[in-house]
């Protein structure tokens, strides 16, 4: 293992998966970022380990004033907090599984040997599977299921994966922190998939002169309809009822935004553009195959008590 990993306390647990994010590009909704970080503190996880950043990161580029470099808060001299480039792991336990939830910095150098370095941690730790969240800003309707796409190391997981509602990316550009680890995870045969959620950003430039874009900065939707899909192939339960009511109070303060920006700029109709992309939306709401066949069993039990009463 690479001398760069350094690993204080192993799990047991029978099965152990891992959640993984980074703060990077592709983190629209603080999906990446906020997301594991939010599981860290509701499951009271426990730091384990940590990928030294050694070779990894830039402090400037010539030119540039504030755009590597950590920031430092002094006072009265002396320093009183310093932002560093972490690359950290936590474990939590749940439902009789083990659960690694890690959150790193997208390093600037030396892909190659960070990854490497990732895979030796995931090993060492015994992680059956990886789980990578990212975001990507899109026009899409806000009352809507998150379009979910997929990208996935070993050819044998494509089947499974029909089954969490998600699209499989067709994506060509430049690669994110997640597809880079997926492509290399399949030399190691290690099992590694990445979910990205789409954000919803609207673009009005086109139909109203007082705000022309706006974006949901922290998608609690998207977290809330990830975590349904982890839950359920971890086979974990992890209580989901708060990220449930921020998402449905973010509907109601995306409602009032659009009203408020309505009445801002009269004469406008905002309906106009929703309207359009809600025909061009395919929607796929992420339905357990349980699920379905207890909402199956309970519209033929509906039939039949129908039928019974018309019957008398």
């Amino acid at each position: 293992m690479d001398n760069l990993v350094k690993l204080w306390k192993k799990p047991t647990a029978s099965e152990i998966y891992m959640l993984a994010g980074w703060r990077q590009w592709a983190d629209a909704g603080l999906i990446s970022s906020g997301l594991p970080r939010y599981l860290i503190n509701k499951t009271e996880a426990e730091k384990i380990g940590e990928i030294h950043p050694e070779g990894f990161y830039l402090f400037q580029i010539p030119g540039t004033h504030h755009l590597f470099r950590p920031q430092v808060q002094l006072e009265e001299g002396h320093r009183k907090a310093l932002t560093t480039n972490d690359n950290e792991f936590y474990y939590t336990e749940n439902n009789g599984k083990g659960l690694v939830i890690f959150l790193g910095e997208e390093p600037h150098l030396n892909g190659e040997r960070y990854a490497s370095a990732f895979f030796d941690a995931v090993e060492a730790l015994g992680v059956q599977r990886v789980g990578i969240v990212g975001g990507v800003y899109g026009a899409m309707p806000y009352d809507k299921a998150r379009e979910v796409s997929c990208v996935y190391s070993l050819p044998a997981m494509q089947q499974e994966f029909y089954r969490y509602a998600a699209r499989f990316s067709d994506y060509e550009g430049g690669v994110t922190i997640g597809s880079y680890l997926a492509s290399l995870a399949e030399a190691r045969n290690i099992e590694l998939f990445v979910f990205y959620a789409f954000v919803p950003a609207y673009d009005f430039s086109q139909v109203s002169p007082v705000v022309s874009q706006i974006s949901i900065e922290i998608d609690f939707r998207a977290w809330y309809e990830l975590m349904r899909r982890f839950n359920h192939m971890f086979g974990m339960d992890i209580d989901l009822s708060e990220l449930e009511i921020q998402s449905l109070n973010l509907t109601q303060s995306m409602d009032d935004e659009l009203a408020e920006i309505e009445e801002l700029a009269e004469g406008i109709d905002l309906d106009e553009y929703m309207d359009a992309l809600n025909q061009g939306f395919q929607e796929r709401p992420f339905v357990p195959l349980g699920d379905m066949w207890e909402r199956g069993l309970r519209d033929i039990f509906d039939d039949a008590d129908d039928d019974a009463d018309e019957n008398g």
